[in-house]
């Protein structure tokens, strides 16, 4: 019995005394980063993606459609470029555009408007944890402009999804396989 309570203690001893040894030698904790950090990171790389997308995409493709019911490469970057300048405008409490205000499938009106909705959503996302618990009005619900935030990166990547299927479908390879 005696033998047993001692091997009690141990085996409950060791691991505390292990923690103890780690903490007291183990680097000091990375400080948390914030909401709007982490959903900016998710964007900035979702953005980047959609935005090499257009660059690495020959002009002559921008009319291709995988079939004829869903939006070529050109309509596809022009939605994205006008929903990511809606979402942010509703992030930062402004009046937003038309999700279809974006109307170029040119290679270089797409790039271009791709870099201003991206230069809209900087603003957007550069907003304090403070700053985005305020509720704003996503499609006629009250939601934090961090849910607003969230939408958009959220909507990048699922249209950065349909990218991939189209560069694939074309013998291109996108950039996030690179």
């Amino acid at each position: 019995m005696r033998a047993t309570a001692i091997l009690l203690v141990a085996a409950i001893a060791s691991p505390a005394l292990g923690q103890s040894v780690k903490q007291a030698g183990a680097p000091k904790p990375v400080a948390a980063h914030s909401a709007v950090s982490d959903v900016r990171a998710l964007w900035k790389q979702m953005s980047g993606y959609v935005l090499q997308s257009a660059i690495d995409v020959p002009e002559d493709k921008y009319l291709f459609k995988a079939t004829p019911a869903v939006r070529s490469f050109g309509e596809l970057f022009a939605h994205v470029a006008g929903s990511q300048s809606m979402f942010c405008a509703i992030a930062l409490g402004e009046k937003p555009p038309a999700e279809d205000a974006v109307k170029v499938q040119t290679k270089a009106g797409v790039i271009d408007a791709l870099k201003k909705s991206n230069a809209d959503c900087d603003r957007a996302y550069a907003q304090s944890d403070a700053a985005v618990g305020a509720q704003v009005d996503v499609f006629g619900q009250q939601q934090s402009r961090l849910y607003a935030l969230m939408m958009n990166a959220t909507h990048d990547g699922e249209h950065y999804g349909n990218l991939i299927t189209y560069m694939r479908l074309n013998g291109m390879v996108p950039p996030s396989s690179k």
